[in-house]
C-alpha cells in the first residue's frame, strides 16, 4: 500500500500509509496530515487514492504546492516523488510487491506520434515501449461504484481509434474502470467508465484537452458516440461499440 515519509530539514517527522481514499493536508487540525507552520495553507492539498492509486492536488494555497522541484496544481503521483510544502517534504512511496493487477490504464499519446515510432497495423496490439501501462487516476469519487459498473457496460464497450498521424485506424478498448491519455507532465485527461457511460475528465496540464473542438471544462464531460477527441496533439475518435 503506498505511504508518505513526511519530513523536514533531513529529519523524518511522521510515516502515513495511504488507506483513505482521500488525504488532506494543511495547518488547520481537521486535516489528515496536519503540518502547523505559517508557511502552510489551512487546506493546502489533497492526495485522492483511488484503485491503488495517488494523484496530488493543491487547493489554492497561498505559497503553492511542489513536486520534484517544479510547481503543480494537480499531478498524478509516481515512486519517489517529492512534494514540496514550504520547508517541508513528503515522499511518495509505492509497495511495489503488493500482488495484484492495475485497474487502470495510462497510454502516453507521446508514443502514438509519427516522428517517435514506426507504422502501427490497426489490428495489431502496440508494440512493447510504444504505450506506457500504469496505476494513475485522480478525480472519480467512487472506485467501487467504478468497478461495479463495469460490469453493466459489457454489450457497449467503448474504443477510441486513432485519427491523426500514420498511426490512423490504430484502435484502443477502454475495457478498464480507468484509462488515462496524454503527456505526463504535459497534458493528461481519464476516461472513467461508470454505469452511466463514459466521462473525460482533464487532470493535469495547463492546457485543457478539446472534445469537438470544445475545450473541456472542469467538470467530467459525458462521451458521445463519433466524438472527437484531442490530447497533447492526437486526435482521437470515441465510439460504443456493441
Amino acid at each position: 500500500m503506498p505511504k508518505l515519509i513526511l519530513s523536514m530539514d533531513g529529519l523524518v517527522l511522521k510515516e502515513i500509509v495511504l488507506s483513505k481514499e482521500r488525504t488532506s493536508i494543511g495547518r488547520k487540525p481537521a486535516n489528515d496530515i496536519q503540518i502547523d507552520n505559517l508557511s502552510i495553507s489551512g487546506q493546502h492539498a489533497v492526495i485522492t487514492r483511488i484503485l491503488g492509486d495517488a494523484f496530488l492536488e493543491d487547493l489554492n494555497s497561498t505559497n503553492g504546492t511542489y513536486v520534484n522541484g517544479q510547481p503543480v496544481k494537480k499531478h498524478v503521483l509516481h515512486n519517489n516523488d517529492v512534494i514540496e510544502l514550504g520547508k517541508y517534504r513528503i515522499k511518495y512511496l509505492v509497495d511495489s510487491s503488493t500482488p495484484g493487477v492495475s485497474g487502470t490504464e495510462l497510454v502516453d499519446t507521446a508514443a502514438l506520434k509519427p516522428f517517435e515510432i514506426g507504422t502501427l497495423n490497426p489490428a495489431e496490439p502496440l508494440p512493447a515501449g510504444t504505450s506506457t501501462v500504469r496505476t494513475r487516476n485522480a478525480l472519480n469519487e467512487n472506485a467501487k461504484s467504478m468497478s461495479t459498473s463495469v460490469g453493466h457496460l459489457l454489450e457497449h464497450l467503448g474504443v477510441i481509434q486513432v485519427l491523426t498521424g500514420v498511426n490512423t485506424g490504430h484502435e484502443l478498448e477502454l475495457s478498464k474502470p480507468v484509462t488515462t491519455l496524454g503527456k505526463p507532465g504535459y497534458q493528461v485527461a481519464v476516461i472513467t467508465r461508470r454505469e452511466q457511460g463514459y466521462f473525460i475528465t482533464h487532470v493535469e496540464g495547463q492546457v485543457y484537452p478539446l472534445v469537438n473542438n470544445e475545450q473541456l471544462g472542469i467538470q467530467a464531460r459525458k462521451l458521445n458516440d463519433n466524438d472527437v477527441i484531442e490530447i497533447a496533439g492526437v486526435k482521437m475518435e470515441f465510439f460504443l461499440r456493441s
